[in-house]
């Protein structure tokens, strides 16, 4: 999955390219994506592929999708998994969702048959704790729980979730280090983990597993690509040399790993992930900041996330 640059951009449907190059070469599809998951994730694809009257339109390498997916998944909701390619949208779904974004979620026919559709995944999830009653309750009922629970969902959207993307696409011509940029993202990251409950299982908040942990996990669990393509990684400390910390930064870690493990480890988060591998060449363009994804655009134009 390793894609030379000059190759994907033959191929590549949504780049946002110089106007020099978007007049040599006509808009196609993205032929680099593999058009479906792989691993656990395609297996659970193939449970839901009936036909239903819920239906979640998403990409499998895609984190924002990923939030739905796992959300849906801790409801125990029955639905339908629709796998499209966001760099190709058909007029089809674009009539669904005219922003062209993913996760979509079409819900059962309202009044009179009125055609209803959410999307943001943040606001997708809501929905669905707040709908249904089954499985995991994402959202604490007490008042100022849930409005903490929303405050953190906002610091990993507008923190982490930014940071993450603007790590990933660092290049060398960026006005800021990388250095800079991990250092700031690392100084995020321990500001969540200083928020998390010291007891129980693992999750943030001691209410359990919820929106909070959802929130966050798809980009913890792609913190290895920023490993593998930047230099010096994430620099999250490993085991062996967190004994050179101060007690109150070798706690931070540990409880951090707490946390990772006990996300990662959740069944319904298992089955979301698609080969390690595939996940390389998709972020590949944005380890180069070559994605035309709405994401990857806002980032390199210092924008908020669409």
């Amino acid at each position: 999955m390793h894609i030379k640059l000059r190759s994907w951009l033959r191929h590549s449907h949504a780049y946002s390219r110089p106007q020099n190059v978007m007049e040599m070469a006509p808009q196609q599809v993205d032929t680099t994506i593999s058009p479906s998951a792989t691993g656990p994730a395609l297996a659970l694809a193939k449970q839901h592929s009936a036909d239903h009257p819920l239906k979640l339109y998403a990409g499998w390498f895609c984190p924002f999708v990923q939030r739905a997916w796992i959300t849906l998944q801790e409801k125990e909701i029955d639905y339908r998994y629709i796998e499209i390619n966001p760099y190709h949208k058909s007029p089809e779904f674009l009539a669904l969702n005219p922003r062209g974004l993913i996760p979509t979620l079409v819900l059962p026919p309202g009044e009179e048959g009125k055609q209803r559709v959410l999307y943001e995944s943040v606001i997708v999830c809501e929905y669905l704790d707040e709908q249904y009653n089954s499985g995991t309750k994402l959202l604490p009922w007490d008042p100022y729980e849930r409005a903490r629970a929303r405050l953190w969902v906002n610091f990993v959207e507008k923190k982490l979730v930014a940071g993450w993307y603007r790590f990933m696409q660092h290049t060398p011509d960026k006005p800021y280090s990388l250095e800079g940029v991990r250092k700031e993202f690392l100084e995020n990251l321990k500001t969540f983990v200083r928020e998390m409950d010291e007891e129980g299982e693992g999750w943030f908040s001691e209410g359990g597993f919820g929106l909070v942990d959802v929130s966050f996990l798809p980009w913890a669990g792609r913190l290895w690509l920023i490993d593998h393509y930047k230099e010096g990684g994430v620099g999250i400390p490993k085991r062996e040399e967190r004994e050179g910390l101060e007690e109150g930064e070798r706690k931070v870690w540990e409880r951090w790993e707490r946390w990772y493990e006990a996300v990662m480890g959740r069944e319904t988060v298992r089955g979301t992930w698609s080969e390690r591998e595939e996940y390389i060449g998709v972020y590949k363009r944005y380890a180069e900041d070559q994605t035309g994804s709405e994401v990857g655009k806002a980032t390199r134009e210092g924008r908020a996330l669409p």
